[in-house]
């Protein structure tokens, strides 16, 4: 039969090759590549009906796209990258723990750079992202970020250790929630483009990751797990997809990683990008696609692999083999014109070559065109000689899954277990031999199954009998192993210690005491007690005295025992006094005499700066807003006397009334309690700019000469520099009182506060001691005694430094319960 063959030299005659069989295309009137695109369209809608009549609901199974050539152009050489057109989001997690070395750090990203080879990295083809991670999680590059191989290649190698702990299961859970999203640059799922994670570890992970990596597998993530090293099993396989065998892979060091990129390259240009239908799984995958396999192809479960015969090893490719010149030929006869001179095998095509000749084929011959050939019965493959057999261990393909001992049959495998278990329903995996479960073992208390028979064992207490069956009471204190300082005892399953009389027992539960008269408190001490020899003393706390009775305390009134030196008034403390003035009357710089009040009806330009932000909540700032008015129905609020301001701020400011506004106490505080919560960010510096360039100017109602004063409320640390303004308003002349409550930051509440800062500056968690403030802000401030007017406005300021003490206090008193 003679050939025909198109214009690059390829024969009409196509064979397809597979495992064990070949299909024939005869000789049509069509072109070979519309013959080949008629039979992958034929398999599509084959498989279509498969997915369909298997999933009912499932209407749209997944086919990977045909590329369309040019017919005019096609060769028949080499096959195109494999993965070219298959897109894939694809995440590399890292595991940069302290454990890995810096060497074998190297060798991680030699293995991702590797892999990189066999990915067609592009916006439209396979996206690429990187994390790391150890105690933290680190983000190196999302999916969406570079659109070349070259660039995610530089990005590996500029990688950096992290050197931390190993917080693997925060990590799959970063990749589910952040790394795998479409904000990150992953595909609608609509588009049905496979996500894929890789994690390299080398340790056990510091958290759970079973959960973690369950609900991304169910996120449809495809998790690949590698390990390397100390890695249990058991966790790659809480962290990989079924098949395990396939997405789960563990190497004895670094230097090992690197044999699995053949592998990968297999999972990554073979079962990723030629599946042909999403229903695929338990077919034979070399009947269902087109392999390309030069020699032998192998299914294995949602996938298959190329083999090369006998003297044969398989090409980089994946695909076709190299070795001897008479790889894929057949035998055939060579033929003279005259009828004499021709050998046996030179018969028409009807008949019998195999026949004919000594063909030497180990099981089958088969006749063809011009010659014949052999082949091999189901589960051998023809050696290098295309003559004999050899049988194919399938339990060599690796893809077995059997948990214990895998054996090969013809043309098939089954799995085995060891000594003492039994071969489970999946036909795969191995469950131990429960020998005590037929309740003929004997034991009197407890038993124990082991790999070849079942034990007795006794409960904790008792020892077992030289019968193997019944058990008798252990002695626990007779092995001298308890530790007791004094005596001994049993008691039950257990050896307590006691001690003799006289003596108790220390919490150790070992040693011994000698008893604490003062321990049962029977001694009727009103405030303290204390052993001596074999008696309880009583005795009392600082500041009292011990009555005739020896039990009770009376308080010392130091006011009545010492020389106090107080003109108005004494007032004993718990272990000291104060002297306080009569009504009227203010106590000296000396602590002890008491001086009239110079002035009463006070001036100052007054302005609260009131922090409205988020944090502070709206419950608390009704809170500072009664804080404000309180602090208003002290003062003297009129044109000529005290007047009034108040800014509120959050993320930006609010003027809520000016200087000038309003002339009477009511006015000023019917405008605050109208004051909206504004309840967002925190820009204290911002609001500090404000009131120093708007608040004390003249437009606003400021007047030239008297005092400015501005009270500064804040719950929390400030969004922006509060220093800059807060130092040019107080160089101007304000004085600042920065009042902190919940989780102010005290530097920036002395950053902002007037000059010393423990007069000026408060918390609402801690006024015992602000009482203190008023004579020391009157040394401050009146020291070169001034004038009249001078002192009035001192004196001013003192009584609203008095004022704002008092009522800071009940804040204090309301903010730890108000406050967080």
């Amino acid at each position: 039969m003679k050939k025909t063959t198109d214009g690059d030299g390829a024969s009409t005659q196509q064979r397809l090759h597979s495992s064990d069989q070949s299909l024939y295309v005869a000789k049509l009137e069509l072109p070979p590549l519309v013959v080949m695109r008629s039979l992958v369209l034929a398999l599509a809608f084959f498989c279509l009906l498969c997915c369909s009549a298997a999933s009912p609901e499932r209407r749209r199974p997944k086919l990977v796209p045909v590329k369309r050539r040019n017919d005019t152009t096609i060769q028949n050489n080499t096959p195109e990258n494999p993965c070219k057109g298959t897109p894939l989001d694809f995440v590399f997690v890292i595991d940069s723990s302290r454990s890995i070395r810096p060497e074998d750090y190297d060798k991680v990203k030699t293995f991702i750079v590797n892999l990189l080879q066999f990915l067609d990295v592009g916006p439209n083809a396979t996206r690429v992202g990187l994390l790391q991670y150890g105690s933290v999680v680190q983000p190196e590059f999302s999916l969406n970020t570079y659109t070349s191989k070259a660039q995610v290649e530089e990005a590996v190698r500029n990688m950096r250790h992290l050197a931390t702990g190993t917080m693997t299961g925060l990590a799959i859970q970063y990749t589910m929630e952040v790394a795998l999203t479409e904000e990150q640059g992953a595909r609608p799922k609509s588009l049905q483009i496979p996500r894929i994670a890789m994690i390299v570890t080398d340790g056990r992970p510091q958290d759970t990751v079973e959960e973690v990596a369950a609900e991304a597998r169910e996120a449809g993530i495809q998790i690949f797990a590698i390990g390397v090293g100390r890695v249990e099993m058991k966790t790659l396989k809480a962290i990989g997809s079924e098949p395990h065998s396939e997405h789960v892979h563990l190497v004895a060091n670094f230097s090992q990683i690197e044999t699995l990129i053949s592998v990968f390259k297999s999972k990554l240009c073979g079962e990723l990008c030629f599946s042909v239908c999403a229903c695929s799984l338990g077919s034979d995958m070399c009947k269902v696609v087109v392999h390309q396999c030069q020699h032998i192809c192998v299914s294995s479960p949602a996938s298959y692999r190329c083999r090369c015969r006998k003297g044969f090893t398989l090409n980089p490719d994946g695909k076709t083999c190299k070795g001897e010149s008479l790889t894929g030929k057949h035998f055939r006869c060579i033929c003279s014109e005259a009828v004499s001179d021709r050998p046996p095998c030179c018969l028409s095509a009807a008949e019998d070559t195999c026949a004919a000749v000594d063909h030497g084929c180990d099981h089958i011959c088969v006749n063809l065109a011009d010659g014949y050939e052999c082949r091999c019965r189901p589960g051998y493959e023809l050696t290098i000689d295309l003559k004999t057999c050899n049988r194919i261990d399938y339990c060599d393909l690796g893809n077995h899954g059997c948990e214990h001992n895998c054996v090969s049959l013809p043309g098939s495998y089954i799995c085995s277990c060891k000594k003492g278990f039994v071969l489970n329903a999946d036909g795969k995996t191995c469950s131990q031999i429960d020998h005590c479960a037929a309740g003929s073992h004997g034991c009197e208390q407890e038993f124990m199954n082991t790999e070849t028979s079942c034990l007795c064992k006794c409960t904790n207490g008792y020892t077992l009998r030289s019968d193997g069956k019944t058990c008798q009471k252990v002695d626990p204190c007779a092995d001298g192993s308890h530790g007791c300082e004094q005596e001994s005892v049993s008691s039950g399953d257990s050896c307590v210690c006691r001690c003799r009389k006289g003596f108790t027992l220390r919490p150790d539960g070992k040693t011994c005491k000698k008893v604490d008269p003062c321990a049962d408190g029977s001694h009727g001490c009103e405030q303290e007690s204390v052993s001596s020899g074999d008696s309880c003393v009583c005795r009392c706390r600082k500041g009292f005295t011990l009555r005739p009775d020896g039990k009770t305390c009376k308080s010392v009134d130091l006011c009545q025992t010492v020389d106090h030196g107080c003109e108005h008034l004494c007032v004993s403390t718990t272990d000291s006094y104060i002297c306080k003035c009569n009504e009227g009357f203010l106590l000296a710089d000396d602590g002890k005499s008491c001086e009239k009040a110079g002035c009463h009806d006070g001036v100052m330009d007054l302005v609260f700066v009131i922090d409205g932000s988020k944090s502070l909540g709206p419950a608390n700032f009704e809170l500072v807003k009664q804080f404000v008015n309180s602090i208003v129905d002290s003062l003297d609020v009129s044109r000529a006397a005290t007047r009034v301001g108040l800014i509120q701020f959050s993320t930006k400011v609010r003027t809520e009334f000016s200087l000038g506004q309003h002339a009477a106490a009511q006015d000023v505080k019917r405008a605050v309690s109208q004051m909206q919560y504004m309840g967002r960010g925190s820009m204290t510096g911002s609001a500090l700019r404000h009131m120093f360039q708007f608040s004390f100017s003249e437009k606003e109602g400021a007047r030239l000469n008297v005092p400015r004063v501005c009270v500064v409320f804040t719950d929390g640390r400030s969004q922006d520099d509060v220093s800059e303004w807060a130092s040019k308003a107080k160089t101007s002349g304000v004085t600042i009182y920065a009042l902190g409550v919940g989780k102010a930051i005290e530097q920036e509440l002395r950053e902002i506060a007037s000059e010393p800062a423990e007069m000026h500056l408060y918390y609402a968690e801690d006024f015992e001691k602000m009482g203190e403030i008023t004579k020391k802000l009157k040394s401050r401030m009146c020291k070169d005694k001034p004038a009249d007017e001078s002192l009035c406005r001192c004196e001013s300021v003192i009584m609203f430094q008095n004022q704002v003490t008092e009522k800071l206090k009940n804040l204090a008193q309301t903010g730890r319960t108000g406050f967080s």
